[in-house]
């Protein structure tokens, strides 16, 4: 199959890339950046391109299956306005593209809480997107919840790091398992676990960890 990947230069979308690299499912990667990355690979097309003009770059967005992993922070962001310019306007551009072209399965990594009416403004954000694309007429939509992430990041972000150890720490009292950390690798690897599927469903973070047994 040919797999189409946007987020690529992110933390799970690193990883996501090397795991189709590797799998015999998958015979081409085609990847849209916004800059470039140092993965080269036979199997691998990356395309740098300005997510603000959609025409210049829609063609590219064809294949068997959308892995959409974009995302930034409010801090690397530096407003609300270009965090929901990236996290829900280009991944909903891509997606309608990718719809438009015929792809038939779509794969988003969202985040735990995702609710379009929730008061605070990131889980209302991812909420509104997981709401935008399954209006979308792809056969088979997948939404991935997962709680919060760790891994290798081409940043460091100490503070990321005493949150994610604060977090394992309350889950062994069982508080705030919702938000349990997971790795990047392991989201990647359930994200093409997922796209095997014949289903369309919205996955939360106890269901990623048995799909990543799989």
């Amino acid at each position: 199959m040919k797999a189409i990947v946007i987020g690529s230069t992110g933390m799970v979308g690193t990883e996501l890339i090397k795991l189709l690299i590797k799998s015999d499912q998958y015979s081409e990667v085609v990847s849209l950046v916004r800059r470039k990355t140092n993965i080269n690979h036979p199997k691998l097309s990356e395309h740098v391109v300005n997510f603000d003009l959609p025409l210049n770059w829609s063609h590219l967005v064809q294949g068997d299956v959308l892995f959409s992993s974009m995302g930034t922070t409010l801090a690397q962001a530096g407003n609300k306005a270009a965090q929901f310019l990236i996290d829900f306007t280009y991944q909903y551009n891509v997606a309608e593209a990718a719809a438009k072209n015929g792809v038939k399965r779509y794969v988003l990594i969202s985040s735990a809480g995702a609710n379009e009416l929730s008061p605070i403004f990131y889980s209302r954000m991812k909420g509104k997107l997981d709401a935008a694309v399954q209006l979308l007429p792809f056969e088979k939509i997948n939404i991935l919840r997962p709680g919060q992430l760790y891994g290798e990041r081409e940043n460091n972000r100490p503070f990321e790091k005493i949150a994610v150890d604060l977090m394992f720490f309350l889950n062994k009292l069982h508080i705030f398992t919702k938000y349990k950390p997971i790795h990047a690798a392991e989201v990647a690897k359930a994200m093409i676990n997922i796209a095997k599927k014949d289903i369309s469903a919205i996955y939360t973070l106890n269901q990623l960890f048995e799909l990543i047994e799989k």
